[in-house]
């Protein structure tokens, strides 16, 4: 099986000035008010993968997107909500992205919790891991997955898939490109919020989704008096907007107990 070099732990570049190429604003801004949405091509990059966790419902109508850190505190406060979400509504489609910012020992982490995909023990190790006290390491992912029940000999192999090198490498990637501030990242629809969310805030932002989405299947449904559409809402693909050329991967669910 293939084989590839991780990526280096300290690289942790920011692009603090706003969107390359007016992906995505990273704030509580209702889409049709954003002069660049996201571009679909974009999207289908940032919520499709060959490899990643993908929670709820693989179908459902909204998809929120979260960039995470098991070493970061914040993203450990959000798995309690982020399962309550997934437990309350279900046309939620939530995906796990590991961006493992916080240097060596969560990459170890993030190349473990990726490799439990294939053992279709996801949760159960990212729950587990994202509730110890203390640092995530290369220690305590061993002692978690053994915990709950990983073949370690697979696991160990699979941390070293040429696969699961280029999901982190795709996180990165992503992160960068829509210049993100660190985690944790929350993404929907063209709305992003960076740090600690309550779970009243990320109900919030699924359900201003809906309601633009909705807004616009009403306003590009009317018709004038001679008959003639309206014309369509600012959602959508900017003019100006560049498109990443990622086409879309075979995705990989995970189930939430």
């Amino acid at each position: 099986m293939a084989r590839s070099k991780i990526l280096h732990p300290g690289r942790r570049r920011f692009l603090q000035t706003g969107i390359a190429a007016g992906a995505l604003a990273v704030s509580r801004i209702p889409a049709s008010a954003q002069d660049n949405p996201m571009p679909p091509d974009l999207r289908q990059a940032l919520e499709y993968e060959q490899l990643g966790a993908v929670l709820g419902n693989a179908s459902g109508n909204v998809t929120l997107t979260e960039f995470f850190d098991y070493n970061c505190p914040y993203c450990r406060a959000s798995v309690t909500d982020i399962h309550q979400l997934i437990s309350e509504d279900p046309q939620l489609r939530l995906v796990l992205r590991e961006w493992p910012v916080f240097g060596a020992a969560s990459l170890y982490c993030a190349r473990a919790s990726l490799a439990s995909l294939w053992q279709q023990k996801f949760w159960q190790f990212h729950a587990g891991l994202m509730s110890i006290e203390g640092e995530a390491d290369d220690k305590s992912a061993l002692r978690v997955a053994e915990a709950v029940g990983l073949d370690m000999n697979r696991l160990r192999r699979d941390m070293d898939d040429v696969v699961i090198a280029r999901q982190i490498e795709h996180s990165w990637i992503l992160a960068e490109k829509m210049g993100l501030s660190g985690t944790p990242t929350f993404i929907t629809g063209d709305l992003g919020a960076f740090g600690r969310q309550s779970l009243d805030e990320l109900r919030s932002m699924i359900a201003e989704v809906r309601r633009s989405r909705s807004l616009a299947m009403i306003v590009v449904g009317q018709t004038d008096c001679a008959g003639k559409k309206s014309p369509e809402p600012h959602i959508g693909r900017s003019a100006n907007a560049a498109e990443p050329s990622w086409r879309e991967a075979q995705r990989t669910s995970s189930t939430v107990p």
